[in-house]
This record gives structure tokens, C-alpha cells and sequence, in this order.
């Protein structure tokens, strides 16, 4: 049997609150309403490319840990398209550009990038196969993701 993956303590996130520091606005509560998880842009191009190659494929269940964009229980495969903001991509040299409530966001996004990790070890610990692209990578180079999916069919030998 492995041994279970090492689980660092959780980077502690304050609160987002007025008492904190934090001003709510109702113009910042419409736009960061608007924000989605699920259904983005990236995340439909990779689909539709998905389903036009043949692959047929589940959106995620609340069943899976860290609930994937894309799932293929079949063949032990879970895709997450992340957006880069929101999952730390050049994170060390991008949060020093954070001006406003730099506490909160600085927090916020490194539980988040600590969160993919929890994620990632979760799924190799089950024997899983991760696949996890930058919502740009989809944008500007989809045809190189859609190529790493179809990969793992042919390293699986379907």
C-alpha cells in the first residue's frame, strides 16, 4: 500500500468583511457576481474540440474531489482548465502588481494554488491521470491541449 501523500496546513484566507478592512460596493458585488466557475469560455472551446475528436466525456460531478471541468472515470482522466488569475499562473512575479486589499487576494490565490496541489496528489495517489491547462493555453494554442488529452487515450492504448 502507498503511503498517503504529505498534506501541508492550510493557508489561512481572512475574512472578507468591511470589520476587515474590505469596502463592498454594489458595482464590486455586480462584477464579481459575474464571474463564473463553471461554463467559461475556455472550458466550452475544449469541450466542443473534445466532442468533435470523439471523445465522450462528463462535466464535472459533485462525486470527484475538486470537482475536474472534464471527467473520464473509464479511463481514470480528469481535465481542470484554470483560469490564471485565480490559480497563481507566474504567480511569484505577479502579486507584487496587487495593490488593492493585498491581504485577501494574496491569501485567497495561494489557498487556491495550494488547493490544485491537494487536487493533483488526491488523483496520482488513486492512480489517476491529471491534465491541467491555463484558460490562455486553451485560447491560443487549443489544438496542442486537444493533441495532450488524445495522448493519454494512446499512452492508455485505446
Amino acid at each position: 500500500m502507498k503511503p498517503k501523500p504529505y498534506i501541508r496546513p492550510k493557508v489561512a484566507v481572512p475574512q472578507f468583511s468591511e470589520a476587515n478592512g474590505f469596502y463592498t460596493t454594489a458595482q464590486r458585488s455586480r462584477t464579481m457576481s459575474r464571474i463564473r466557475s463553471k461554463g467559461t469560455r475556455p472550458e466550452k472551446l475544449l469541450k466542443k474540440a473534445l466532442w468533435q475528436a470523439g471523445i465522450r466525456y462528463k462535466t464535472s460531478k459533485k462525486s470527484l474531489f475538486g470537482k475536474p471541468d472534464i471527467s473520464l472515470k473509464k479511463y481514470k482522466l480528469v481535465v481542470f482548465v484554470d483560469g490564471s488569475f485565480w490559480h497563481g499562473h507566474d504567480w511569484e512575479s505577479r502579486k507584487n502588481a496587487i495593490k488593492a486589499n493585498r491581504e485577501f487576494w494574496i491569501a485567497k490565490i495561494e489557498r487556491n494554488i495550494q488547493r490544485d496541489q491537494e487536487v493533483n496528489a488526491y488523483y496520482r495517489y488513486r492512480g489517476w491521470t491529471i491534465l491541467r491547462f491555463w484558460d490562455f493555453e486553451v485560447k491560443e494554442e487549443l489544438g496542442a491541449c486537444l493533441k495532450s488529452v488524445l495522448n493519454c487515450f494512446r499512452v492508455a492504448g485505446i
